[in-house]
């Protein structure tokens, strides 16, 4: 696979995704209070937090299909609003990996990750079946082009939306939980893959999870998203020493504390994130 030059140092380069004191609302109600925070060009920032916390609602903010109520965002050197054109131009920048795999099951896999190029390029046939054939060998389903969806393991699918996701050499990559429904041995792939891919081809990747351990050990950057704000911004050494009780009620996995387990006791107005 061609890899792109490496990214310039952290600090000489632009961020690829600004949040400046943003609020998001959905149906009336704020997810999300005056967030502020950079994500470092060409690193992998990892975006924590509880269930219901926000961190969905961060990543359609980040693809322009929800516009805040207050503050700015900016991505790519492009400040949201922006025209329709703009806005398409933009997002054939950003990748997308969904929650699940989105895959169109009526169509084989080579087809699915042909589908972007198809719909926004005018690629010659040999060329397109080149860049495909390149992204499927990049997540180790070179051979796979001509099965369907149905055929495929949970990490498998996954992993050729991956590949999909990158067939237009986006520089930003935003992941929607990537490990929801896998298995240990799966998801270990399939953050190898985030991880490797992300240095090779010199990529800005944000990954919003809720699996903490997996993914601090690949993280450069760490965003954690709590109580209705950004509870947290820095490095994964960092996090280790938080000493915030809500963030670490999460981190540690407690069943009790400022999200409390009984629901009845929930007198500070939070309510209980665990099912």
């Amino acid at each position: 696979m061609p890899t792109r030059p490496p990214p310039m140092p952290q600090d000489a380069a632009p961020p690829a995704l600004v949040f400046d004191r943003v609020r998001l609302v959905r149906s009336g109600r704020t997810i999300l209070d005056d967030a502020s925070f950079r994500v470092p060009r060409g690193a992998l920032t990892v975006v924590l937090g509880p269930s219901g916390a926000g961190k969905s609602t961060l990543l359609h903010a980040a693809t322009g299909e929800l516009a805040p109520a207050a503050g700015s965002i900016e991505v790519l050197d492009a400040r949201y609003p922006l025209r329709r054109e703009a806005l398409f131009a933009l997002r054939r920048r950003i990748g997308v990996l969904l929650q699940g795999h989105g895959l169109l099951t009526d169509l084989p896999v080579f087809e699915n990750v042909a589908l972007p190029l198809r719909v926004h390029t005018d690629l010659p046939a040999p060329v397109l079946r080149r860049l495909v054939e390149l992204k499927l060998n990049a997540v180790g389903l070179r051979e796979a082009g001509s099965l369907m969806p149905q055929q495929l393991s949970g990490g498998m699918a996954r992993r050729v939306a991956l590949a999909r996701a990158l067939v237009l050499d986006p520089p930003l990559v935003l992941y929607d939980e990537p490990l929801t429904g896998l298995d240990p041995i799966a998801s270990g792939v399939v953050l190898g893959l985030i991880r490797g891919l992300n240095r090779s081809l010199g990529l800005t990747s944000v990954v919003i999870t809720h699996h903490v351990h997996e993914s601090l050990a690949i993280a450069d950057h760490v965003l954690v998203v709590a109580d209705g704000r950004i509870g947290f911004d820095g490095s994964p050494a960092e996090l280790d020493r938080c000493a915030d009780p809500l963030i670490r009620q999460f981190l540690d996995g407690a069943p009790d504390g400022p999200i409390p387990f009984d629901y009845r006791a929930a007198g500070n107005g939070r309510s209980p994130a665990h099912a």
